[in-house]
């Protein structure tokens, strides 16, 4: 297989081929411009729900939609809020909005709306918060709208609070419908920003690291025509419906392309310049140099290709919808490194180093510069080295242990966000488990009877359901009246197919929060036994748990799953394909190993900040996961590179002579190609989510951790301690 790479990039890296390879690159992306649409006009973000929609939560949605049907679509919260308390003033303004929130003249996408100027004065009333300083007003938008939609409908509702004058209050809509809203706002120029800041800061870093105009605007200029091949064919793919792209995934994809990119393109250049000094002809030189980098390259996307394919494996959507975007992407990362890159630098030859142009020398240059002095360090004191690093490493491991996660993602917005801030509101004025009630559905095979017998057995299960931790309510309430006119049951308490029964569970805590969670899953956990204690009979009787707390539960429940399978997966996978490349057993255990705890100690190290030094209490459920795949598929790039070069230097030195030399020469583009990563992952700080923040402060720790201090030191510490004595 490969011989089969070789004979690709030689080809690509000779007098014809290289012309024939560029020519080839920009036909097809100028057809692609051509015939395909952008990914942005087809991205979409994916739900926080199962590929399958087949978890508890979702399965009692779906009989609440079969047995309690509504034209409903995403529910979208009003939240007037006044110091002190609202006015007899603004209790007029508020009746003329919703008159015309009732009215023709509403939004065309809203469905309907709380009849507040239809209610008694008693009844408006209990809509305020205890204190009187707030007030919640719901209403539903039409269902199947799109983000930009349902912002369009918002933001009507918002001009129409201003016109009536209620904009003496604070005014914020939250829910459901104003975080689509505020999503689509935030990221509207998103991605602009961000491939700016990222082609910005890649030109800085290289014109300072190589001071060669070319060395620095040639990486970008690859990176570009890949970019818009990557870009078109996600957007043929969304336009054909072939998967989803994740407009997240689309995003930090951009970061993850031009910076592999740069690296592979350092990787060629820098073999390349070492060449150019030892041989006049430039196509020589390239195809020399290609030949040693092609394997590490190969491999190196392989192992990056691979982990993205494991995300295929995931349930959780905003998981699995990651997997075909960087697969995509990889794939055409590699097949760029091995045969775009190569060809640009082969027909540029020697000006692409200008001012600094190399030439051919007769002696072989004297190593120097501080790898070359760190590489002798680890060579006579590999113990010392790598017992100090590992102390280290254990340092940072120990506070994983202590990480606490956070199950809802408005706090990952900034605190002005409207939706964010109308939460709060909330949060602050009104009982904590109101702003998410979860619903219990009993649904039944059989048809259910109202009479007395069923009031009971209704009133006893309530009332287990209230001796549970963490219930604060439960409702409706049955009396025996009811059973005489049915008519006389709470609205929507029995479905028209009377086989199902809804009831709403006020929670005692935040329905975000873990302890809610926590009281869910005791509720799933007891289900059975209350029914039997209630008198249902648990073969004719099914208890459903829906709402934002038991969908939470369930993306609990699926993040633990899937970090399960990622993890080994990837491991397994990894090692496989080490031990391909360096024909070892060992090897590649020790260099996933290193990775491992490289992961693991960066991880701690962030959360130890995070929580110290930013006060955060707890993070995204998402940042092990994301973290991981890219910090290991990323990071074990830099392992192959070194490990390469090392067994290439082992064919002609002793063991321990031929790490040094590794380290030595790959030291300086590895530690180039790796500030390049950290810094393009850093960009995702600027970002406004904090999930990003997070991320990209993470990565970019992390890959600095691994590019300096396991690349350079740890691993050849390793290698040496456990290989010396055999080479």
């Amino acid at each position: 297989m490969l011989r089969l790479f070789r004979k690709i990039v030689q080809f690509a890296s000779s007098s014809k081929g290289a012309k024939i390879t560029l020519l080839a690159w920009l036909v097809v992306v100028a057809c692609l411009s051509i015939i395909a649409p952008g990914a942005k006009e087809y991205a979409g973000s994916s739900k926080e729900m199962s590929v399958k929609e087949n978890q508890p939560s979702e399965i009692a949605e779906q009989i609440m939609e079969e047995q309690f049907p509504s034209d409903d679509g995403l529910p979208a919260l009003l939240v007037f809020h006044r110091d002190g308390r609202i006015t007899d003033q603004d209790r007029e303004k508020l009746t003329k909005l919703s008159e015309w929130l009732a009215s023709n003249d509403r939004p065309q996408d809203v469905s309907s709306a709380l009849p507040y100027h239809q209610f008694p004065k008693g009844i408006q009333d209990q809509m305020f918060s205890e204190d009187g300083s707030t007030l919640l007003f719901n209403l539903s938008m039409k269902p199947g709208l799109d983000s930009d939609q349902t912002l369009v409908a918002l933001d009507q509702i918002r001009d129409k609070v201003k016109e009536i004058g209620l904009d003496e209050l604070q005014f914020e809509i939250t829910g459901p419908a104003g975080i689509s809203a505020d999503t689509i706002s935030l990221f509207r120029n998103a991605d602009f920003v961000l491939m700016l800041a990222t082609v910005v800061l890649i030109f800085i870093i290289l014109i300072l690291i190589y001071r060669s105009p070319l060395l620095a605007l040639t990486p970008l200029v690859i990176a570009g025509i890949v970019y818009g091949a990557v870009d078109r064919i996600l957007g043929l793919a969304g336009k054909n419906g072939w998967f989803t792209v994740d407009s997240s995934a689309n995003s930090i994809m951009l970061v993850l392309l031009f910076a592999v990119l740069t690296d592979y393109s350092l990787f060629v250049f820098s073999r390349y310049r070492e060449e150019l000094s030892k041989q006049e002809s430039k196509y020589d030189a390239m195809g020399k140099a290609i030949y040693h980098v092609s394997e590490p390259i190969v491999f190196s996307g392989g192992t990056v290709f691979l982990a993205m394919l494991t995300l295929f494996t995931t349930i959780f959507q905003p998981y699995n919808h990651f997997a075909p975007v960087f697969s995509v992407a990889v794939v055409l990362i590699l097949v760029a490194g091995l045969t775009l890159i190569p060809s640009i630098f082969a027909l540029m030859g020697r000006k692409a180093f200008w001012p600094f142009i190399p030439k051919v020398e007769n002696k072989e240059k004297k190593e120097r510069g501080i790898w070359h002095k760190i590489s002798q360090l680890v060579k006579k004191h590999p113990a010392v080295m790598g017992g100090l690093l590992l102390i280290v490493l254990l340092v940072g491991i120990c506070n994983v242990t202590s990480m606490k996660f956070s199950f809802n993602l408005l706090k990952s917005f900034p605190e002005d966000m409207p939706s964010r801030q109308g939460f709060e509101l909330l949060e602050d004025n009104y009982p904590a488990g109101q702003l998410a009630p979860a619903t219990i559905i009993l649904k039944s095979s059989k048809e259910i009877k109202v009479n007395e017998e069923l009031v009971e057995q209704v009133n006893q299960f309530e009332n287990l359901l209230k001796k549970h931790k963490g219930i604060d309510s439960v409702s409706p309430s049955l009396s025996t009246e009811m059973t005489k006119d049915p008519e006389r049951l709470p609205r929507n308490f029995l479905a028209d197919s009377q086989q199902a029964l809804k009831l709403q569970v006020v929670l005692a805590e935040n329905p975000y929060s873990v302890e809610a969670l926590d009281t869910v899953q005791d509720l799933l956990d007891s289900s059975e036994k209350m029914l039997k204690e209630s008198g249902f009979s648990s073969s004719d009787v099914e208890l459903h748990y829906a709402g934002q707390t038991a969908q939470q539960l369930d993306v609990r429940t699926m993040n633990q799953r899937d970090m399960i399978v990622l993890f080994s997966l990837v491991t397994i996978l990894l090692i496989i394909i080490l031990g391909f490349q360096t024909k070892s057993v060992l090897m590649p255990i020790l260099m996933m190993g290193t990775i491992l705890l490289s992961y693991f100690a960066s991880l701690g190290f962030s959360w130890w900040i995070f929580k110290h030094g930013l006060g955060y209490d707890a993070i995204s459920y998402r940042l092990p996961v994301y973290t991981f795949i890219f910090m290991v598929a990323l990071g074990i790039d830099y392992n192959i590179m070194l490990v390469s070069r090392i067994r290439e230097e082992a064919l002609k030195l002793p063991w321990k002579d031929a790490v040094a030399k590794g380290v030595s020469v790959t030291g300086g583009v590895i530690s180039s190609a790796g500030l390049i990563l950290a810094a393009t992952f850093a960009v995702l700080m600027t970002q406004p989510l904090q999930e990003l923040f997070l991320f990209g402060f993470t990565m970019a720790l992390g890959i600095l951790l691994d590019t300096f201090l396991i690349r350079g030191i740890f691993l050849p510490s390793i290698l040496i301690l456990t290989h010396g004595k055999n080479k």
